[in-house]
């Protein structure tokens, strides 16, 4: 990496602080802007402040902090507010200070929060639980910046104790807190924004947006691997500019490698928005409201910035983090560092006897997933019955569903599931929100089966069966981060992922969109590894029973 104390790059430069753009010279000595000059200058490029990504969970990318770094600069990004709520349902604390650890061997800007709700709900198995003491104990240090996303919104709209404690916690130690709540709106979105909730990256409506800006809320306009609400929400630029941000929440590696927070800014762009009022958002936005040292161009800032062609192509030519340049030309300058894996993984292997469902009734219960959302719809559908079992129905795509403990020995939850539309085959991950047991779907039991067994033998990752073909990606950190290249990652991905539409599936991407089947906290039908959840009334619900 190129590391200069002193330097001058000229061109048209972005002012988001006092909203103007202007020919003229930056100069940076130790790290550091010195100097700001407005002056006619031969060069056309564009120098801005980096991008910021307002909420992503490392750890969807499947890689470590330092290899998503490698990659994300490559975009322009140059810092992420990080929630480490993945990692810290499986290892607790321990998981937490791995990702801090991990992000400062490289010279790239985390700013991790202090995970809320771990575990999400008291309805799954997770591998740890932070209490109000051990987030308490979190806030207090330097190395966490905000409570992370408040999911259990119906706790602080009926005071549970814990949950305001975490609250209090928060405020005492002047660290924003991140919400969690879609679809929440009247009386009880007032208490939960009085409550000093912040922001949501959850809305999947315009009026559900504009309702939570006006109760004091930022809204963080999502575009992720398998959530994608930027075309619902990004008129909020018209009258909201100085109350969204945008964010990836989930990004799978190979939808990192091919591009970040950076697209969504030329989409934006591109459909004629402002480019001042765009580029606030990812810079300027994030940046006060979570009071992060990444720099603005201004004068005495970090030197964090990059170049770009124009603003409508917004080709990234160089990042700059501190001065120090990252990324040049789509090339990554930051190199891999050797990092150990640590896990928590108890699950034995299982047989087609062990998630045999019994036909004892006319009527089940299906989740139906919707490409690019979160939410689930529940259908209530005639089974496919083969000798007094309930199997998985290809022709009319009703497949089996199975959550497995990973954690303890315990038997499978198992449900139906519709939009996979697999012919064949089966998949299988541990990257299975919010707790991360073995979640798999497929056409037929033995494959099911085979597809799990794959996961237990290497201790997490994600499988693919068909026929002859089994693929495999370990995830030896927590069952949910590979500690290898990223690029490399990013290209054994893409290839599984590809592998899995030769089953029938249609599904852009069919690992991230299983990984939320298990989320219990978006409604409507998910399965954790307790049973099936209706996530509409907060509770259980029997497969077969209306």
């Amino acid at each position: 990496m190129e590391t200069k104390k002193s330097f001058s790059v000229s061109g048209n430069i972005v002012d988001v602080v006092n909203q103007k753009i202007f020919q003229g010279t930056v100069k940076v000595e130790n790290g550091k802007i010195s100097t700001l000059k407005e002056e006619k200058v031969e060069d056309t490029h564009f120098i801005l402040p980096g991008f910021i990504d307002a909420h992503v969970h490392i750890e969807s990318s499947m890689l470590i902090p330092s290899e998503f770094a490698r990659i994300a600069v490559t975009h322009g990004t140059v810092a992420t507010v990080s929630d480490p709520h993945e990692i810290a349902n499986v290892l607790g604390v321990d998981g937490v200070q791995f990702m801090i650890d991990n992000g400062k061997k490289v010279p790239f800007k985390f700013y991790f929060g202090a995970p809320s709700c771990v575990p999400a709900t008291p309805f799954e198995t997770s591998g740890a639980a932070l209490d109000s003491i051990a987030i308490e104990k979190l806030l207090k240090s330097d190395d966490i910046y905000y409570l992370a996303e408040m999911m259990n919104f119906p706790g602080v709209i009926f005071d549970d104790v814990e949950v305001l404690s975490k609250i209090k916690a928060a405020k005492y130690n002047n660290k924003p807190i991140d919400g969690h709540a879609p679809g929440l709106k009247g009386k009880d979105l007032v208490k939960y924004a009085n409550a000093g909730v912040s922001t949501d990256h959850e809305c999947f409506s315009m009026e559900e947006a504009i309702e939570k800006i006006n109760n004091g809320m930022k809204v963080q306009i999502r575009e992720g691997s398998a959530a994608k609400n930027f075309e619902v929400l990004v008129n909020l630029l018209d009258k909201y500019a100085d109350s969204i941000m945008f964010c990836s929440d989930d990004k799978h590696p190979d939808d990192l490698q091919k591009g970040h927070i950076n697209l969504l800014v030329k989409r934006a762009i591109n459909k004629g928005f402002d480019p001042l009022k765009v580029i606030r958002t990812v810079t300027y936005n994030p940046v006060m409201h979570y009071k992060l040292s990444v720099g603005l161009l201004q004068i005495n800032d970090d030197a964090d910035f990059i170049i770009v062609n124009n603003l409508k192509d917004l080709e990234v030519l160089k990042t700059y983090i501190k001065g120090t340049l990252v990324a040049e030309n789509g090339a990554t300058l930051i190199k891999s560092v050797a990092e150990s894996s640590l896990n928590l993984f108890n699950a034995t292997e299982i047989t087609e006897k062990d998630i045999k469902v019994d036909a004892s009734a006319s009527k089940i219960k299906v989740i139906k997933a919707i490409e690019g959302q979160l939410i689930t719809e529940a259908e209530i559908l005639e089974p496919k019955i083969e000798n007094g079992f309930v199997v998985s129905d290809t022709e009319r795509d009703i497949l089996k569903i199975i959550v497995l403990n990973r954690y303890h020995k315990a038997k499978p939850a198992i449900g139906f599931i519709q939009n996979f539309q697999m012919k064949s085959g089966a998949i299988a991950s541990t990257v299975a929100h919010d707790s991360h047991n073995i979640i798999a779907v497929g056409a037929s039991d033995k494959d099911i089966v085979r597809a799990v067994n794959l996961l237990i033998k290497t201790k997490g990752g994600i499988s693919l069966v068909n026929g002859e073909d089994e693929r495999l990606l370990p995830l030896p950190v927590a069952g949910l981060m590979s500690n290898e290249d990223g690029y490399q990652v990013a290209q054994k991905y893409e290839l599984i992922n590809n592998k899995v539409k030769l089953t029938g599936s249609t599904l852009k991407s069919p690992y991230m969109t299983l990984s939320f089947m298990a989320l219990l906290v978006i409604p409507a039908l998910k399965l954790s590894d307790k049973g099936l959840f209706d996530g509409t009334k907060f509770e259980f619900t029997p497969l077969n029973s209306f």
